[in-house]
């Protein structure tokens, strides 16, 4: 179960860090952000759960939106397997946790 959660918290982690990379990189890159390869490379990795939270969020939420609410969506996963992951080691103790 320890490997479970830890791989849900670490594929939140890149997501996370791919969805707040691509929109740095949309900020510098401004309206020629399609054509930028890193913000593409991004937008690959981030893909899936930005599509995933189209399907969560009701119709009235933007297109432009999406990346916000995938975020908030990714980050209450990885608050959640974080705590998860904290009770699991206090169970098992510290050494099992290593």
């Amino acid at each position: 179960m320890l490997l479970l959660v830890t791989s849900v918290k670490l594929v939140a982690e890149i997501a996370l860090m791919a969805l707040v990379g691509q929109w740095i990189v949309g900020l510098f890159a401004g309206a020629g952000r399609d054509s930028n390869f890193f913000y593409r490379l991004f937008g690959t990795m981030t893909g899936p759960f930005v599509k995933v939270a189209r399907w969560l969020s009701p119709r009235v939420v933007i297109d432009r939106h999406l990346p916000i609410v995938a975020f908030a969506l990714v980050g209450s996963a990885w608050i959640v397997a974080t705590l998860y992951k904290i009770q699991i080691c206090l169970e098992v103790g510290m050494q099992g946790c290593r």
